[in-house]
């Protein structure tokens, strides 16, 4: 089923947004084949500002799946360890991944890398056009724009007829508000300020996190000397985002919580923002769907905000190919909802969490929590399962009663006879993995490949690299249902 643009030109899925989410959706959706359009409120320039600064490991083995893993990693800053607060460790390099780490890359690097992606697919980009209304039938979806503010005097308003469509437009977004949906939630903090800055004295790690009484710090290392300064100062909480940020506030900010500015030398851009914790009832009307920080918004707290965007797109992205390219039930749309917005609802309590520790107020709650945090640093078992949940390695989808325990759970990484099963995802293909030759009857879209030891499971793994099915012993019937479930008829 497809839908036509007023020209006659076909869209499939018109997403809307160009931040990491909407890119790497478009991408995996134009890669499949797809017609995609883009349709982005701001002019074509990818910024050098960027809040997101943080890559989980989870997304790195997204991105693997896509080939873009390699250059991404090349362009940032790998840190094995972080260091939260006086005595918590966040240690990744435990992790069971082929990323054992953070890596530290601006936002604007990643949209970079996707943006060329997306056009080198042949997605179809649209800028300087803002949403203002979403009508839908039982056919698709119009979805109507009027000129940008930055556009120029030629430009009009525009109609775009898709089957689908995708709000990954913020925080803000235009197209939740068409829909009439809610964001409930709250202001978790207010005046948390940003800079990017230029010092003297270089800090002891790339990352440094402290929490004071009167406030918290985060200090990133950005690359080409700049370093990223996120916090929160109790004293100016009152203060509006609109209010000026002086350099002076800034500086303050680094000594109550390091003990000194490091000598701030230059300074390309500063802001100030509220943090909210918030996330929308249903993740889909009809055949409109959010993503990224128009679902869901919660603090900077673990660096999570990006990357779980991008899980999002990672997703909806195969599952509206087996709809539209491979013929699967629409039912399958359902699980997105299912499976994404439970996920939200995780990131925004550890998100939250950590915000709270981090400004706790009284001397004997935050002893409290130096003396906990030193604990779970120590006890190997709780510190490598909070890594896990932070960077999405531990995040894992419900499965149906009666499944396989691995069912709904990451796929990780494995050298299998017919190579690495992250390569094998290319393409956005399922893999089917079998203890022998694999069985008769698979579609041609689905890979397969089998152990290279004495595992007799048998596994089907989605395009996004987790678990649809399993079995421990020989099921063709069992494997057929999920096949039909999950990828469509058998073709």
């Amino acid at each position: 089923m497809t839908a036509m643009t007023g020209n006659g030109a076909r869209i499939d899925v018109l997403v809307v947004g160009a931040g990491p989410t909407g890119l790497l959706l478009a991408g995996d959706l134009a890669a499949a084949g797809l017609a995609v359009t883009l349709v982005e409120r701001r002019p074509h320039e990818i910024s050098n500002l960027s809040r997101a600064l943080v890559t989980h490991a989870r997304t790195l083995e997204q991105f693997d799946a896509r080939g873009l893993a390699d250059e991404v990693v090349k362009g940032g800053h790998p840190i094995e360890a972080l260091q939260l607060f006086q005595s918590v460790r966040l240690d990744p390099s435990r992790l069971p991944t082929r990323f054992p780490y953070v890596l530290f890359i601006p936002q604007y690097e990643i949209e970079r890398v996707l943006e060329r992606r997306a056009l080198e697919a042949g997605v179809t980009f649209v800028y300087d056009a803002e949403v203002v209304g979403v009508e839908q039938d039982g056919t698709g979806v119009t979805v109507r724009t009027i000129p940008g503010k930055h556009a120029g005097q030629d430009a009009a308003a525009a109609a775009y007829r898709a089957s689908y469509a995708v709000g990954a437009d913020g925080v803000h977004s235009g197209v939740r508000k068409a829909l009439g949906l809610p964001f409930p939630g709250r202001t978790l903090l207010s005046s948390v300020i940003l800079a990017d800055v230029r010092l003297a004295r270089r800090p002891e790690r790339a990352f440094t996190v402290n929490a004071v009484e009167d406030g918290f710090c985060l200090l990133t290392e950005m690359g080409d000397g700049w370093y990223r300064i996120t916090g929160w100062n109790r004293r100016n909480q009152a203060l509006r985002d609109n209010e000026p940020l002086e350099l002076d506030e800034v500086e303050e900010l680094l000594r109550i919580n390091f003990g000194t500015d490091h000598g701030i030398t230059e300074c390309r851009w500063k802001s100030r923002f509220h943090s909210d914790e918030r996330q929308s009832p249903s993740y889909r009307e009809g055949r409109v769907f959010l993503a990224g920080d128009a679902a869901h918004v919660h603090s900077p707290a673990g660096g999570m905000g990006m990357n779980t965007g991008l899980q999002d797109a990672a997703n909806l992205s195969w599952k509206l190919v087996a709809v539209l390219r491979d013929g699967a039930d629409a039912r399958l749309l359902d699980t997105y909802q299912a499976e994404r917005h439970a996920v939200g609802r995780i990131v925004l309590r550890m998100s939250g969490t950590l915000v709270r520790v981090g400004i706790l107020h009284s001397g004997p709650a935050r002893l409290a929590r130096t003396l906990l945090g030193a604990l779970l640093t120590r006890v190997r078992p709780a510190a490598d399962r909070a890594a896990a949940m932070i960077t999405g390695i531990g995040l894992a989808y419900r499965a149906g009663r009666g499944s396989h325990r691995l069912t709904g759970r990451r796929a990780p990484d494995a050298e299998l006879r017919e190579g690495r099963l992250y390569e094998l995802l290319r393409g956005g293909r399922f893999v089917l993995i079998s203890p022998g030759e694999p069985p008769a009857g698979v579609p041609e879209r689905v890979a397969t490949a089998r152990w290279t030891g004495d595992r007799r499971t048998t596994v089907l793994v989605r395009p996004d690299g987790y678990v649809a099915w399993a079995s421990g012993a020989p099921d063709p019937a069992g494997l057929r249902a999920a096949l039909a479930r999950w990828a469509g008829p058998h073709t």
